[in-house]
């Protein structure tokens, strides 16, 4: 007969938050040694502990965002129909295409059409005249589009010395500032593609080809008929959190963190990091490890002085008379205690035998 494995539990008391945060800090000293070794192995994906501190700080935005998108059974075996669907998704602006300029002077934007970037880029030149439309009238001349715009410009009110409740129509005027404005608009406005991906290039997987690109927007990248919406994931914690909820934010905390420590070849137990992203998210939404996250909310006054902004803490407790418990295993240090946990947490009595 097999016997059954019986799972380790952790002892009572035990100061897990301790172990986890050696069990990582300890590693973490190696990564940034090893980062430079691996520069330029992966695929424009963000590593090393720069990474790791992104995500507990719970940064709104990664430094290097990536989106990876699967597709539908009937693109993964085909390249040639994949790459179609990246080059449908890669936001091309009108300033990868065409030259902006202003007349000041005339009040009007030139957009001038390179038929050379344009052709490169898959975009023709009724594509640029569609996508500036709403910026104002326009009219074409030789691949140049002349934009009149429509946005009108209230005029500074004046002081009226008049008592009549009548209202009277203000002049609108458009200023040579709000020409400027627009054309930086113009120049940003999208001609094809989904707003916030870029870059998309095709990678092959196991036994499939898939997309990854710069940047995030999976709503965006769901439209698209060919994108597999059970399969997209993009290593921004907080879009996963918006468009997916707090568990899967929890799960991507645990695969990115899993992700650094094994690209730089190191081994923590998956429980200790599992620990990290439950810290993080157990409130209903990510926090930070930090003064503005988890260490600036412990119930201890000590305990947050201890860590970051000593002065205010203690300024603040004094001021709102606050008591300190001492709970907390920063706390007891400070004052010379036994710390709370382990046997530190155990109070045995014992009872004398009558002699």
């Amino acid at each position: 007969m097999k016997s059954k494995k019986q799972s380790v539990g952790i002892p009572p008391f035990e100061a897990v938050g301790v172990i986890c945060a050696q069990s990582i800090g300890e590693p973490g000293t190696q990564m940034t040694m090893r980062t430079f070794h691996y520069a330029g192995v992966a695929e424009h994906v963000p590593t090393g502990l720069p990474r790791l501190i992104e995500i507990v700080d719970a940064k709104k935005e990664p430094k290097k965002p990536i989106i990876d998108m699967y597709l539908k059974k009937s693109y993964t075996k085909n390249r040639a129909e994949c790459e179609r669907v990246a080059k449908e998704l890669s936001s091309v602006f009108i300033s990868d295409v065409a030259d902006v300029e202003d007349d000041l002077e005339k009040l009007v934007i030139k957009v001038i059409f390179n038929e050379k970037d344009g052709k490169a880029q898959g975009i023709t030149f009724a594509m640029v005249k569609k996508a500036v439309e709403d910026f104002g009238e326009s009219k074409t001349i030789d691949h140049t589009v002349i934009i009149k715009p429509s946005k009108e410009i209230k005029k500074a009110k004046k002081i009226s010395t008049t008592t009549s409740n009548k209202k009277e129509k203000e002049p609108k005027v458009m200023t040579a500032k709000a020409v400027r404005k627009l054309t930086n608009k113009v120049r940003d406005a999208i001609v094809r593609g989904v707003v916030g991906i870029h870059k998309a290039v095709v990678i092959k997987g196991n036994d499939e080809y898939f997309i990854r690109a710069g940047g995030f927007n999976i709503i965006g990248a769901c439209m698209n008929p060919a994108i597999d919406q059970d399969r997209i994931y993009t290593n921004n914690i907080k879009e996963m959190e918006r468009v997916y909820g707090i568990e899967a934010a929890r799960n991507s905390i645990v695969k990115e963190m899993k992700d650094v420590l094994d690209m730089q070849g190191l081994f923590v137990d998956i429980r200790h990091i599992m620990l990290i992203a439950d810290a993080m998210t157990y409130c209903g939404t990510v926090k930070s490890i930090g003064r503005h996250g988890l260490s600036g909310e412990k119930i201890g006054v000590l305990g947050r002085a201890a860590f970051e902004e000593t002065i205010k803490h203690l300024i603040n407790a004094c001021a709102l008379s606050e008591e300190e418990l001492l709970v907390g295993v920063t706390e007891n240090i400070i004052v010379g205690q036994t710390v709370p946990v382990g046997t530190g947490k155990i109070k045995l009595i014992m009872k004398n035998k009558k002699k």
